[in-house]
């Protein structure tokens, strides 16, 4: 099957910058945007939810004159994952009962980015319940990965992705508990951004069945930009972080990094380990330091089943805990106590490296499927294993609400492969800033 060519597009700053400078207009911009969506769509099925008529009103009536630096993303047309509420607009989360729920409000995000100047196009597609590596729902049916309409784009921001790496759209907006951002960037070849825990407020980003009354944000979820390069990332998160951000920048070759290729509980497939691999020796010869064992590494495996318990109590509210029981609060004070614990051994880590490198997944975009990934196999050099065990590399920061950027790396035949940037907690701008330097060293 031949594929609609990919072809490289303006990021969101360059895109505000040809607006800012008379080159295009806010309408030229959002007309030019739903024109890539109308063609490149159909094949992808990625804005699920589309509100084109209200884009191009609201670009009619923006003024350039009100165009300032607290507007930087004046005109700039964007989506969003289809979590997020907007006023008007249909929030399932990908279940057909809930098709008619219909958002009252913007959501935090939605509201911060509308007053940085962004036009919202739509919606892009999720799996029930936000709860796999796929985008496929009743709702809106499946999407497709921009490089192989036979596999995958990730989950659960894999709409998000797809209509970045396909040119859609300059930037995104997705949410992270289970490499939900890392591993859509890592499949469609994109950047993105798992924030610190808790400095993205997720108001707006509730299930259906909360009906509108709000929820706490949610232990180890976030929310984090997807886009196509790190000054875009970099602009996203400080547009919508609620505290202030500082940003360390450090030559390649005076950075000390710990590479990560396997994990105890999942082998990395030869398809990742490859572009890693030459990655991590193009740093070495950069003059950076790469460090691929150390003392200072927590448990990784006993990590994996802490976060693991952690992420089954936090998505199903409460169950199961022990022994198939609902868990108490005493098993969830007891859980903060590890993962505080878990914390305070990756700050002690941070002490002596810089930068944690690692894959986002331990495969490249897989092939789609009709269950979900976590309940069937992924294959890794040819065996078969436990589609969950590939979670263990979300884990290594969402356990210790460690920031997490990726980039992409390299490809594998027509696939990309991208590698996780880790860092101490709220160290958001600086893992962005390391990972657009060894972007640098990698492509250019």
């Amino acid at each position: 099957m031949a594929y609609p060519k990919l072809t490289k597009k303006p990021g969101a700053i360059e895109t505000a910058a040809s607006i800012a400078a008379g080159e295009l207009s806010p309408l030229e911009a959002v007309d030019a945007a739903i024109a890539r969506i109308e063609h490149l769509d159909t094949h992808i099925n990625a804005v699920v939810v589309c509100d084109f008529d209200r884009a191009r009103d609201a670009a009619k009536g923006m003024d350039k004159s009100a165009a300032s630096d607290a507007t930087p993303l004046f005109g700039v047309p964007m989506t969003i994952k289809e979590s997020f509420d907007i006023a008007g607009l249909p929030t399932t989360w990908g279940h057909e009962a809930h098709r008619d729920n219909i958002a009252t409000r913007d959501s935090a995000v939605v509201r911060k980015l509308k007053a940085a100047g962004a036009i919202f196009l739509g919606k892009t597609n999720v799996p029930p319940d936000l709860a796999d590596w796929q985008s496929n729902n009743p709702v809106y049916g499946r999407t497709n990965n921009p490089h192989d309409h036979d596999r995958s784009p990730g989950g659960s921001s894999g709409g998000s992705a797809a209509a970045v790496a396909s040119g859609m759209v300059p930037c995104e907006f997705g949410t992270d508990i289970g490499g939900s951002v890392r591993v859509p960037a890592h499949f469609c070849g994109v950047w993105g951004h798992k924030s610190s825990w808790g400095i993205i407020s997720k108001e707006g980003h509730d299930h259906p069945l909360m009906a509108g009354r709000g929820a706490h944000d949610g232990a180890l979820s976030i929310a984090g930009p997807l886009a196509r390069n790190a000054a875009d990332l970099d602009l996203l998160t400080r547009l919508t972080s609620e505290r202030p951000l500082e940003q360390r920048r450090k030559p390649i070759s005076q950075t000390r990094f710990l590479a990560l290729v396997d994990h105890p509980d999942c082998a990395s497939d030869d398809a990742v380990r490859g572009p890693m691999e030459a990655a991590l020796e193009a740093l070495r010869q950069a003059g950076a330091s790469v460090d691929l064992t150390s003392e200072l590494l927590p448990d990784l495996r006993a990590q994996h089943a802490d976060y693991m318990r952690m992420l089954n109590v936090a998505m199903a509210r409460g169950a199961p805990g022990r022994n198939g029981q609902r868990a108490t609060a005493t098993d969830w004070f007891n859980l903060l106590d590890i993962q505080y614990r878990n914390e305070l051994a990756w700050a002690k880590l941070f002490e002596t490296y810089d930068f944690v490198l690692a894959p986002p997944a331990p495969v490249l975009a897989v092939p789609h499927r009709d269950g979900r990934v976590f309940d069937g196999e992924i294959e890794i050099n040819g065996e078969t294993v436990p589609g969950a065990s590939g979670l263990c590399w979300a884990g290594l920061a969402t356990f210790p609400n460690l920031p997490s950027t990726v980039l992409p790396i390299g490809a594998t035949g027509n696939l990309p492969c991208g590698m996780q940037v880790m860092g101490p907690r709220y160290a958001d701008l600086s893992t962005i800033a390391a990972a657009e330097a060894i972007g640098q060293v990698l492509h250019s």
